[in-house]
């Protein structure tokens, strides 16, 4: 009787584990060249924050890079470069959204638009 419960319950804590698998993660560095500031980096941590997957995020104004973790199921690279695109500010290959871009405080904006860090 013992061994026939114990094999028993090795086989729900076998199938438990089956299910309870890790998610695919992904860590990205993306070139954010139009960050400039740390109000660059809070809008951009805001806003990727609203999205479903991301697990962290890492703005370096310095060095203008963003590092995302994502979930790859619930999210992928693409989607995070959108999405930074539509926060307004440039993510590899993909240019900030115009209209976002315009709603930009002038310290975030290009210096050839007038903004800066003054």
């Amino acid at each position: 009787m013992n061994k026939f419960l114990f094999s028993l319950f090795s086989i729900c804590l076998l199938s438990i584990a089956s299910f309870a698998q890790t998610k695919p993660v992904q860590t990205v560095k993306l070139n954010t060249p139009t960050v400039q500031c740390e109000s660059c980096k809070k809008r951009i941590e805001t806003y990727l924050k609203r999205y479903d997957g991301i697990m962290s995020i890492n703005v370096n104004v310095k060095k203008k890079e963003t590092t995302v973790k994502y979930i790859t199921d619930r999210i992928n690279e693409e989607e995070v470069k959108t999405a930074i695109s539509n926060a307004g500010y440039d993510a590899n290959d993909v240019p900030a959204n115009p209209d976002s871009y315009k709603k930009l405080p002038s310290c975030c904006k290009k210096p050839e638009d007038g903004g800066g860090m003054q």
